[in-house]
């Protein structure tokens, strides 16, 4: 396919030899006759070619004189971005897209020496890409001058409010020249975004490039539903799964990402991290890495991945689940990019099945319930993978050929085959072992419409029938009324501990220095089995097998005042029933307190004080 011929040759050329054979709808947006010297206002994803969209609006105010550009007197286009990553990100794009022009293109980015950005700008530059505080700092120091400034593009402009960069905006779009035009780029234009398009820009012209209903369809979602104690060894087993293929990882904290990170690369995985806490020469060794192929996984936070573009990531892990359905679809842009088919595994323990629901009906999105693959798919899979590697089928060179003979004179096909196999299988990790069940059904977990959000608590089960428990197997936990034990909390404990809902347990009896429950008999050996080998995950809580509280001798009701029973009614609520206190006596009298109804109090003489609402 011929590119339009409304691209400035020079640009037209870098495309073409860049391979591009065709242009996404952003980028064919900003060649329509409405477009030309106005300003823009454009919605689009992530991954849709925005900087090249933007290269081509930007050129015909650049290249006034011709295809070429003169030596720089000062810059003519200011590009500004949320984050060093994408600032980067979009200064290496320019700068294939303008080689032709010869433009100077140089960056000013937080986290790098800035005296080295003083010089560059010193020596001239024709496009300068920055991010805002650092932009603002140099036009502080007056050592960018904006005078002959003809475009200024600001990316992600819904990203930046977001970090708290308005007023820098504000500044270094109050300190341009007003006959410039500004084009501004936003995966949503939210209120916001709508008034600072409406102080800065003229008569902008406003562009929506994707549809909404076109939203990440490049991309598949599954939701891999876990017992919460195999989330890690469910990623393991994904990334083996999924081998050789680029992967970025998810976590909500930087804790998370240093643990996550330490565990994959002990067992073996070529991986990088990113989060805030690491320098700016760090966080680009890490992404250089992921880019040159010496790393195949990065684990990282929202914050420090966003806006970066790693090329041929066709993986996405969510290892925590975002906070909102907007963070969802951020995260899973970083696959699915340029027309690239991606995949987006959520991983969802038992417990937050329901988060994960309101989670994909947030951002409109549907997903595939799957289990962990098991030690027996992966298996299968890299014998797959190993089986029809393409090597094997080709040709010999003809500089190994003697070697191949000394091989074959020496030793079997099968020696041969076997040191192939073992060569092949020990370079790989090898899988966790995962509980084979049956998937989990996301949707079956959905609440119903009249269901009140009970946040990341076990879902609540159908309530058994009480004669179920004839028999059940007692538990007892090491925490009772002397430790303010709550049912609030030791419901969901109790649960989380095995990996069962409310509808397997029976009842509760919280005593003074323990609590006694009653687990149903086909769930009790396997809920025994999952606490002695974890624990409770709380400190100094331990889970013991048990008799009935029944069963012991208790003594006289007046010997167990102490005593505390809690128990789930049908309709799945808490109902105590607390023994009623001792009553209380005067010294000398011979009844209690309150056997009789008292009347109104008399004021006493002596200017008693009274007390009225």
């Amino acid at each position: 396919m011929t590119l339009p011929s409304t691209i400035a040759p020079a640009l037209a050329g870098a495309l073409t030899a860049r391979g591009y054979e065709e242009l996404t709808s952003v980028q064919q947006a900003m060649l329509t006759p409405d477009t030309e010297g106005r300003d823009l206002l454009v919605s689009a994803q992530t991954g849709s070619g925005k900087t090249v969209a933007f290269g081509i609006a930007i050129a015909p105010d650049l290249l006034e004189e011709g295809d070429r550009l003169e030596a720089p007197r000062a810059p003519l286009a200011l590009i500004i971005a949320p984050t060093r990553e994408l600032a980067l990100q979009v200064a290496r794009e320019l700068e294939w897209l303008y080689g032709p022009t010869g433009a100077r293109i140089t960056t000013c980015v937080g986290g790098m020496d800035i005296r080295t950005e003083r010089r560059n700008l010193e020596r001239g530059a024709h496009i300068i890409v920055g991010t805002p505080g650092r932009l603002r700092d140099h036009i502080t120091r007056r050592a960018l001058n904006m005078s002959d400034l003809r475009a200024v593009v600001l990316d992600e402009a819904d990203e930046m409010l977001d970090l708290g960069f308005r007023e820098d905006l504000e500044f270094i779009l109050g300190e341009s020249p007003e006959d410039r035009r500004t084009l501004m780029f936003s995966a949503t234009v939210s209120k916001s975004i709508a008034l600072l398009a409406k102080r800065f820009q003229k008569d902008a012209l406003r562009i929506t490039a994707t549809a909404s209903h076109e939203k990440h369809a490049d991309i598949t979602y599954q939701a891999m539903i876990v017992p919460p104690h195999e989330r890690e060894n469910a990623i393991i087993n994904t990334l083996l799964y999924y081998d050789n293929v680029n992967t970025i990882i998810f976590a909500s904290t930087r804790e998370g990402v240093k643990h996550l990170a330490s565990r994959l690369n002990n067992r073996g995985f070529a991986v990088v991290s990113l989060s805030g806490e690491l320098s700016q020469a760090e966080r680009t060794n890490a992404l250089q890495s992921m880019r040159d192929g010496r790393a195949r996984v990065c684990v990282a936070t929202d914050v420090a991945a966003r806006g970066i573009d790693l090329p041929n990531l066709d993986l996405v892990i969510h290892a925590d689940l975002p906070n909102n359905g907007e963070t969802l679809l951020h995260r899973s842009g970083r696959t699915g990019r340029a027309g690239r088919k991606g995949n987006c595994i959520l991983v969802v323990p038992f417990s937050r099945r329901r988060s994960a629901e309101r989670l994909l009906q947030m951002a409109r999105l549907e997903a595939k319930s799957i289990s962990a693959p098991t030690i027996n798919a992966v298996q299968e899979k890299v014998r797959e993978v190993i089986l029809s590697n393409e090597r094997l089928s080709e040709e010999v060179p003809e500089d190994i050929m003697d070697m191949l003979r000394d091989l074959q004179s020496r030793y079997t096909p099968e020696q041969i085959a076997s040191a192939y196999l073992r060569g092949e299988l020990e370079s790989r990790p090898v899988p966790e072992d995962i509980t084979d069940a049956p998937v989990r059904s996301l949707t079956a977990s959905a609440p119903r419409s009249n269901d009140r959000d009970r946040g990341d608590r076990p879902e609540r089960a159908p309530r058994a029938d009480r004669s179920s428990f004839n028999g059940g197997a007692w538990f007892t936990l090491s925490a009772g009324r002397k430790h303010r034990a709550d049912p609030r909390w030791l419901l969901p404990l109790i649960c989380k501990a095995g990996d069962i809902s409310k509808g397997d347990v029976g009842a509760i009896r919280i005593l003074e220095n323990e609590t006694r429950f009653e687990i149903n008999s086909e769930k009790a050996k396997e809920y025994f089995a999952s606490v002695e080998e974890r624990g409770t995950g709380e400190k100094g809580l331990v889970i013991r097998t048990s008799t009935a509280p029944e069963a012991e001798s208790r003594g006289p009701r007046s010997d167990r005042d102490g005593e505390r029973r809690f128990e789930k009614r049908s309709d799945d609520k808490a109902s105590w029933g607390a023994p009623k206190p001792k009553p209380r006596f005067r010294d000398g009298d011979a009844k209690p307190f309150g056997d009789k109804p008292r009347g109104p109090r008399k004021p006493r003489e002596g200017g008693d004080r009274k007390f009225s609402k």
